[in-house]
């Protein structure tokens, strides 16, 4: 019999001294790359007609968006389909103009060629509002306009 045993040899255990320096760059990371929503919805989220032929907008800088839909707040809006939010505010077609030349202010003027105004409209909305805010944008000159729609098949089979 021997006096001393021999140690078993397993794997050694494994270092977390750098555990903390990986989480708080994963930390960091999504911290500068995350965006916040720069608006909140006074109106209930629109429910996206369907299309078959979807392009997504490439610079979403120079998107300006108008919702169109039911106000979450039926009290004090009304409860039709038919309210238009601009920026945190329910407004009425006459305001998109003034809308339009604040979000150009905000561009360079070499970008505002390239601004995409984005229609989000629910799809029970008015076609006679979204006639209303296209007439309007045709008078400030705003004449790229992307209706947002979610991908999926239009026809009902």
């Amino acid at each position: 019999m021997s006096k001393f045993k021999k140690k078993k040899k397993g794997l050694p255990a494994v270092s977390t001294a750098s555990l903390p320096d990986i989480v708080f760059m994963l930390l960091f990371f999504f911290m500068v790359t995350t965006t916040m929503r720069e608006t909140d919805l006074l109106i209930d989220s629109p429910r996206l007609p369907s299309a078959t032929e979807v392009k997504k907008l490439e610079h979403k800088s120079l998107v300006s968006t108008i919702y169109v839909g039911k106000a979450k707040d039926k009290d004090k809006y009304g409860a039709s389909f038919n309210r238009i939010q601009l920026n945190d505010k329910i407004a009425t077609p006459d305001d998109v103009p003034s809308f339009i030349m604040s979000e150009r202010e905000k561009v360079s003027e070499s970008d505002i060629p390239f601004m995409t105004t984005s229609i989000k409209a629910d799809k029970e909305s008015n076609v006679g509002t979204l006639t209303d805010i296209r007439l309007k944008l045709r008078e400030v000159n705003a004449l790229k306009l992307s209706l947002s729609t979610q991908k999926g098949s239009s026809i009902k089979k």
